[in-house]
């Protein structure tokens, strides 16, 4: 358990120092966001503010959970392993895309389609390995069951209907978080909730492992590695915590695309290795909420011929045009996002309840 502890605190102190430094050397080599010119006119002063400080959560996070690894004296295990691989590797993309988007001074980085190429490349990796890795029970990282709270049995996928699901899921999740990140600290903060949750989760599947209880105890879960994604969580959610004391409004720097799709990867990652892909809708309803919003405004303008359901999307910005300050509506998502986040972990709590 006192890994959770270290890998939080370490993630948070990298994060916290490195943040500042992240901000002077982007701003010194002229690294500064581009704004969209039919976003809200408010954000026209945000221009040129540090972009791609998603690299600080990134590094942070590894480092957070390499020093863990070194201060328990623990080796890494598969289910951790993967889960940063996907994070680095959705960081990647997105970094490229930010870098793009810098080098040209436009709001617009990769083509759409090589965006999401590059996404379903590092999913489809991370699925095929997390079918493999068993550990002596037989558990692997992934499993072809769908799953909720737990896997549902009745539901098999199959192996090559697993890795699509698994690709949907991390493309949906990366993109989600990434459509979030447009006012000051929003994502940051709601992820700290999210990944929070996590390691709860992961804690909890611990003290009821199948590895620890035995595999003939009814309710365990056959998790391969739980408490490592725990401090896998628990190293995002620290330097996320770090980063949004610089992100928080009016924001120093931003995460861009390298940090919300690894963000969102990692927290995909997490619930295909917990075994709880579906409660990943609930426990990040905000991310949900706002990239629906963005579908039904699409989808109506198309439709209707040039109608709108929303000023603006994404959610955020419609609340914004409709006069809400950027900290009441940044305030008001999370206490949304903490809402969901509650649901989400009493859902967990009593899918437990009832197979006990």
């Amino acid at each position: 358990m006192r890994g959770v502890l270290y890998a939080a605190g370490i993630a948070l102190f990298f994060s916290l120092i490195g943040t500042p430094m992240a901000i002077k050397t982007l701003a010194r080599y002229g690294f500064g966001q581009p704004i969209r010119e039919d976003g809200p006119t408010t954000h026209q002063a945000k221009r040129g503010t540090p972009t791609m400080g998603g690299v600080v959560i990134v590094l942070a996070t590894v480092l957070g959970y390499g020093f863990t690894k070194l201060a328990t004296m623990r080796m890494p295990t598969a289910s951790g392993m993967l889960v940063l691989f996907l994070m680095v590797g959705m960081g990647v993309v997105g970094f490229t895309d930010d870098f793009l988007k810098v080098f040209r001074q436009r709001s617009l980085g990769l083509r759409a389609k090589a965006k999401m190429i590059g996404q379903w490349i590092v999913a489809i990796a991370f699925a095929v390995m997390a079918l493999h890795f068993p550990n002596s029970l037989g558990f692997k990282p992934g499993d072809t069951h769908l799953s909720f709270v737990r896997n549902i049995s009745a539901i098999d996928l199959g192996a090559v209907l697993f890795v699509i699901w698994a690709g949907l899921l991390i493309a949906g999740t990366s993109n989600g978080v990434n459509l979030t990140d447009g006012l000051d600290g929003l994502a940051t903060g709601s992820c700290v909730m999210v990944f929070a949750s996590y390691v709860l989760i992961g804690v909890w599947q611990h003290g009821e492992s199948c590895a620890t209880l035995g595999t003939g105890v009814q309710g365990c879960y056959p998790v391969r590695d739980p408490l490592d994604l725990a401090i896998v969580a628990a190293a995002v959610m620290g330097a996320c915590f770090g980063f949004l004391w610089w992100n928080t409004s009016p924001a120093k720097i931003y995460m861009g695309d390298t940090g919300s799709l690894a963000l969102g990867g990692a927290l995909a990652g997490l619930a295909i290795c917990s075994q709880t892909e579906l409660l990943l809708a609930l426990l990040g309803g905000l991310f949900v909420i706002i990239t629906l919003s963005v579908v039904i405004q699409v989808g109506y303008f198309k439709i209707s011929g040039g109608k709108r359901v929303f000023k603006m999307a994404p959610l955020h910005h419609h609340f914004e045009l409709v006069g809400w300050a950027e900290v009441t509506v940044v305030v008001r998502f999370w206490i949304i996002c903490g809402l969901f986040v509650g649901l989400g972990l009493g859902a967990f709590y009593a899918g437990w309840i009832t197979v006990k």
